[in-house]
């Protein structure tokens, strides 16, 4: 959709110069010129039916399926620390060749929780934990037909946001040194599996990668960049994808727009500092992982991001993409297209917050992660990455680019910036399953 809008604004801009005549050239909707940054603030492990249940207009349910037989969704807690697996094999069984019903496979000795019964993945958060979620959805638009881009775990899907590929590796990296650092300074002997036939892993190799990613498209034409990421005497802790690319670690870009602490971001808005993309994850302390570390803040955390760029001079100039890396291992009813050998895994939640969002929407269109790459593209005028980007849609379906934009309304947060300042970094590990 945006590709000729875009050729009409070139035209028009460049008519005296030759471009060509004035009946080549359309006039872009008003708003378009207007897009000028571009956010993504990636949260962890949550499926649409667990993060979004009960949501007007969406599409959830209230039971599933378990090895053929109907199975109620439970209330569980956002803070409850059962992590459930979310392997590539574990996606394997729970999609169980589409039918959907094997979520319960995980063995319990490997949950921690307060309370276990066999069909915990069948769960649900309540509403009342998530208010400032549900807020930005009711505003603005929400996607229930968001797709992760892998099926398996974070480590894929953080190189899949950035670069729409992984190299074939389909999961976390470990081994017999793991250390819980992801990327090309983990230490000898750290290997990520490769993707495997039939649901299954193969012997992997070190998570180092050269690959072509966003980062180089962005410099390329010199469009600023920042990838906030949590701070650690570790470096590439927990979801820094831009450890695992070699040329980015071991380049300026390392030292000038991956940004430590991830908290700095509070900071730089209301300062005046907004890159015209911008990548953010959170500690795990506040990323909504079913782990022991969460403490039930990521959607204080997500809302005083949101506040901090409504409440700035950037408002009016800006796209945030809100969305989850994968499903965590919670039952999602909707069974995911396949598109190649990688994907797409299960739904997780998109919220798009704009001036230029649709108000009170949900897209029922297909997204993944390689859209926030397409989209991106597009605004930018740059070239395909060639990966998952090309076939991915450009999340056209989510903005009204003929909408007067309107003031910013603030979100309320039991939780404000400062808290999140003074917060120290959990020291917690990532997951690694």
């Amino acid at each position: 959709m945006f590709r000729t809008y875009f050729a009409g604004l070139f035209c028009l801009c460049v008519l005296v110069a030759g471009c060509g005549s004035s009946k080549q050239t359309t006039t872009p909707p008003p708003g378009l010129g207007n897009i000028q940054h571009i956010v993504v603030i990636m949260q962890e492990n949550r499926s649409f039916d667990n993060m979004f249940n009960g949501f007007p207009g969406a599409d959830t349910v209230q039971s599933g399926m378990n090895a053929g037989a109907p199975v109620p969704l439970q209330p569980v807690p956002l803070t409850e620390k059962g992590d459930v697996d979310h392997t590539h094999p574990g996606w394997w069984a729970d999609w169980d060749n589409g039918k959907m019903d094997g979520f319960a496979h995980t063995p319990a000795p490997i949950l921690r929780l307060n309370y276990a019964y066999p069909t915990f993945p069948y769960a649900y958060v309540p509403q009342s934990e998530t208010v400032p979620l549900w807020t930005l959805a009711s505003r603005y638009t929400l996607g229930d037909r968001m797709f992760q881009s892998n099926t398996g775990p974070s480590f894929v899907a953080h190189q899949y946001m950035i670069a729409g590929q992984s190299a074939e590796t389909d999961e976390n990296p470990g081994g017999t040194t793991d250390t819980g650092i992801w990327g090309c300074d983990a230490p000898a002997g750290t290997t990520v599996d490769l993707l495997g036939p039939n649901g299954t892993d193969l012997p992997g190799v070190f998570p180092c990668f050269d690959y072509r990613t966003m980062a180089d498209l962005l410099d390329a034409q010199g469009i600023s960049w920042r990838y906030y990421a949590p701070a650690s005497d570790k470096l590439g802790y927990v979801w820094s994808a831009y450890d695992a690319i070699n040329h980015i670690r071991f380049g300026s870009d390392w030292t000038t727009n991956v940004i430590s602490p991830n908290t700095q971001v509070l900071r730089d808005i209301p300062n005046g500092t907004l890159a015209q993309v911008t990548w953010i994850v959170p500690d795990i302390a506040y990323s909504d992982h079913a782990s022991g570390g969460s403490n039930g803040e990521g959607p204080d955390w997500v809302a005083n991001i949101v506040n901090a760029i409504g409440e700035s001079r950037f408002w009016d100039s800006t796209v945030v993409l809100i969305a989850w890396d994968d499903w965590g291992g919670w039952y999602d009813h909707v069974n995911p297209p396949q598109v190649d050998n990688m994907g797409l895994g299960f739904r997780v939640p998109l919220i798009v917050v704009s001036p230029w969002a649709k108000h009170g929407y949900i897209s029922h269109q297909q997204h993944e992660f390689g859209s926030f790459l397409h989209f991106t593209e597009e605004i930018f005028h740059l070239p395909s990455l060639g990966t998952r980007d090309v076939t991915s849609d450009d999340l056209s379906d989510c903005l009204d680019l003929t909408q007067t934009p309107q003031p910013y309304v603030h979100v309320p947060v039991q939780h404000g910036p400062q808290d999140f300042l003074k917060m120290k970094p959990s020291g917690e590990p990532p997951d690694n399953d």
